[in-house]
């Protein structure tokens, strides 16, 4: 079984086996989506919706959360670790959100990757949930580790594994494809002990029962 092949039957089964699967980012607009994505690296979408509430009640727009003291942004995000930094990105890009876009969130690949803290993997999701924009595929640590084990990339780059991926997944799909994945490693692929016995792409996968 080709790449290609492999990756069409992974689609169907987790799209059977998730009916349900979005993003797990709480948000309400683009805006809340960038910055609960900037404060996810490195932390779970889960302690993120935990801390959202109260800080998009504070700072519910980009002029007001560029206009925060960082002290204030800091003990507001300070449980999703890296607090420092990351109040330092979500201010700056607010910032530039303000002086470049009129306080919004463009929806272009180049104009959000040039916001402070932003990579391609924040643009993706932010383009591809809050807009509908298919730009390329999220490649988080799920994605990632799901992708080796079904033998649909063999590398670790996260950038080298997006561009394997958009070639064996079509368009229409990649934002969907990664939320899919994503799920998977969540609920069965675990990092640790994938659970194969229950796995719904077991038969197709080359690492299954090698755990």
């Amino acid at each position: 079984m080709t790449r290609l092949e492999r990756s069409g039957v992974v689609l169907q089964r987790l799209r059977t086996a998730y009916p349900s699967v979005h993003c797990e980012l709480h948000h309400d607009n683009p805006f809340q989506l960038l910055v609960a994505t900037i404060l996810s690296a490195q932390c779970t979408d889960a302690r993120v919706n935990m801390v959202t509430p109260a800080l998009f009640k504070r700072y519910p727009d980009a002029p007001s959360m560029a206009a925060a003291k960082p002290e204030d942004l800091e003990k507001l995000i300070h449980s999703t670790g890296f607090f420092r930094s990351k109040a330092k990105n979500i201010r700056l890009a607010s910032a530039a959100l303000v002086a470049r876009h009129g306080g919004e969130v463009p929806r272009e690949m180049d104009s959000l990757t040039q916001l402070p803290g932003v990579g391609r993997k924040t643009a993706n999701v932010v383009l591809g949930n809050a807009f509908g924009v298919e730009a390329g595929v999220v490649v988080d640590t799920h994605v990632a580790r799901v992708s080796r084990r079904l033998g649909l990339t063999s590398h670790e780059d996260p950038v080298k594994i997006e561009r394997n991926l958009m070639k064996i997944v079509p368009r229409p799909s990649w934002t969907e494809w990664s939320h899919l994945l994503i799920w998977h490693g969540r609920r069965r692929c675990f990092a640790r002990k994938p659970d194969c016995a229950h796995c719904e792409v077991a038969d197709v996968c080359p690492s299954a029962g090698k755990f």
